[in-house]
């Protein structure tokens, strides 16, 4: 699959420049599999999780569940139901899937919804509320995904709990990644977690979330993530 132009990122990007702590994340973990999301049901109240797809939970436009996401997307399921565990995608689900294909496909494989929508994260939202008939505000749901200007962005924009990771794949294993995608997601990354002033104070900025109290009082890392915001900032995907 292709993706086609995202022309609501490319929108959103003048508030990012006015506001860049909107890309900061709340949480930063290597995977999916190092989020306590036994924290989140009981001490966040967050009721669903919505993950990215392609470099969270898949290789990039593979529809299997990669082995490094398998704990994560269990322990998810395990902890909030499969009904309250889904895929938003800016590929798999969009216009870019007319047809709902690759969303099928993706469903059968992983045992996890993925909210049709037709704007790109960062919009969605109204979708993502209908999908979820629980979910009474966006501070109850959390995004997790490996894009700063997207997943991140998404959720700290309508006052989710955000959750950042690292790409899944690298070198041959990306080969199939979106070139731009490569491109941008290197230069976010090394913007936000580079050992600079200007990555310093926008972490600093990072907006709060309605419920979580921050990590110090309510941890939601499984490992320890201390170097690994290091090795992020030095990132370069292989194109």
């Amino acid at each position: 699959m292709v993706q086609s132009i995202n022309l609501k990122a490319i929108t959103t990007l003048a508030s990012v420049v006015r506001r860049p702590y909107l890309a900061a994340p709340h949480v930063f973990v290597p995977t999916v599999s190092e989020i306590n999301y036994q924290a989140l049901k009981d001490h966040c109240g967050i009721k669903a999780v919505i993950f990215d797809k392609d470099n969270t939970l898949t290789a990039p436009y593979e529809n299997t569940l990669h082995p490094r996401a398998k704990t994560g997307l269990q322990s998810a399921l395990d902890t909030f139901g499969q009904k309250n565990v889904a895929i938003l995608s800016n590929s798999a689900g969009t216009d870019d899937d007319p047809d709902f294909i690759d969303g099928a496909e993706i469903e059968e494989a992983l045992g996890i919804a993925v909210i049709k929508h037709s704007e790109k994260k960062p919009g969605g939202l109204d979708e993502v509320m209908a999908h979820f008939p629980n979910v009474e505000e966006p501070s109850q749901l959390c995004m997790v995904g490996d894009r700063l200007l997207t997943d991140v962005v998404f959720g700290n924009l309508h006052g989710m709990l955000t959750v950042h990771i690292l790409p899944l794949c690298s070198g041959r294993e990306n080969s199939k990644d979106n070139t731009v995608a490569k491109v941008v997601r290197a230069a976010e990354n090394k913007f936000m977690y580079a050992d600079w002033w200007g990555g310093r104070k926008t972490r600093s900025y990072t907006l709060g979330h309605k419920v979580w109290k921050g990590e110090e009082e309510c941890p939601l890392v499984l490992v320890d993530k201390k170097g690994e915001i290091g090795n992020l900032g030095e990132e370069k995907d292989e194109l």
